[in-house]
């Protein structure tokens, strides 16, 4: 199985320019501990909000990486 995130501007669309592509990840605490590593370049990238994936099914949509 592989985990991997879908990067989304704050209007809902995918971003892809300015990021690199999504990585994929052995398993779901390695994809979470990389967003944690990484998640201020991806806001300075233009990405709000992440959605992780288990191969083609959702584990999480659209988490916020702004402070609430």
């Amino acid at each position: 199985m592989a985990w991997h995130w879908r990067y989304e501007n704050a209007d809902g669309g995918v971003v892809t320019e300015g990021v690199a592509p999504s990585e994929t990840f052995p398993s779901q605490a390695d994809a979470e501990s990389w967003l944690g590593e990484s998640w201020r370049e991806l806001l300075e990238s233009g990405v709000e909000k992440v959605t992780l994936f288990e191969d083609d099914r959702i584990e999480y949509e659209k988490m916020s990486l702004r402070a609430e």
